[in-house]
């Protein structure tokens, strides 16, 4: 398994594959387009190239992308729920044209529409995203911290979205650690946390992991990242998650501040 980081994009996602290596990621995680929203920048051939390039030289092994915050696949709002198929079927063919292993993308909110509605709408909205789609990059679903009526926070609710999406093109979770935590899975208590995290959705199903301490309490439902061990869920806690991962293979990317989330690639690497 390895270890990374969030690397910003700017002046260009080609910018990327050095920044993640100053920092000391073995792969990386950046967006494709602004995250807030806005007009994603044109892939052309020589920035495809030379972003392959890059990371062959600064040794990338693996790059995924992140979706935009404002994917919402069971809003009440017909122009935002077709906009979200619109942007994540964009950024999987886009990450096929880079070479990204995986798109992850957080799923919305069911205020709008209720809990069983919110959920039927969000697989629908799944398929009609990924119809017709035959690119390499694959798309995962992350959990959710759980404020509010946030869809995923429950890991039980993102098995039975893939299973009914029923499409090979979504390989599974991304799983974040706070998020998780926050969400009321306790990795304190690691073996009856990654025994309940099998029952709901099968540790095979996690294809990735976002490694953040939580500045927030176990089951708070507040989405607050923190250092690795200067959080809540601690340094011991992140020793079983790092072991999980490498028995695994599974990949593992922080997203903390900067400059210190230096510090967090190498407290994971010492910890490996």
């Amino acid at each position: 398994m390895n270890i990374g980081c969030h690397v910003s994009i700017q002046g260009g996602i080609q910018k990327a594959p050095e920044r993640a290596s100053e920092l000391g990621c073995e792969v990386m995680q950046t967006f494709s387009r602004p995250p807030q929203g806005g007009k994603a920048p044109e892939l052309t051939g020589e920035l495809i190239k030379n972003f392959k390039k890059l990371s062959t030289k600064y040794n990338v092994k693996n790059a995924y992308l992140h979706a935009p915050y404002y994917v919402n696949f069971a809003s009440g709002n017909n122009r935002i729920r077709y906009g979200s198929v619109s942007v994540i079927r964009d950024e999987l063919e886009r990450g096929s044209l880079l070479g990204v292993k995986y798109v992850m993308t957080h799923l919305g909110t069911g205020k709008d529409l209720g809990h069983e509605e919110s959920i039927k709408k969000t697989i629908g909205m799944l398929k009609k995203t990924l119809e017709g789609y035959g690119g390499e990059t694959k798309l995962l679903l992350e959990n959710s911290a759980g404020a509010g009526d946030i869809i995923g926070d429950d890991l039980k609710e993102l098995s039975e979205i893939i299973k009914k999406t029923n499409n090979k093109s979504i390989a599974g979770i991304c799983l974040d650690t706070q998020h998780s935590f926050a969400s009321g899975y306790d990795w304190r208590d690691f073996e009856k946390t990654i025994e309940k995290i099998d029952e709901e959705i099968g540790v095979e199903n996690i294809k990735l992991i976002h490694a953040n301490d939580s500045q927030s309490d176990c089951g708070s439902n507040k989405d607050r990242h923190e250092h690795i061990g200067r959080g809540k869920i601690g340094i011991e806690a992140f020793k079983n998650i790092v072991a999980f991962a490498q028995s695994q293979n599974i990949d593992m990317l922080c997203e903390t501040e900067y400059p210190e989330v230096e510090e967090d690639i190498k407290t994971l690497k010492n910890l490996r």
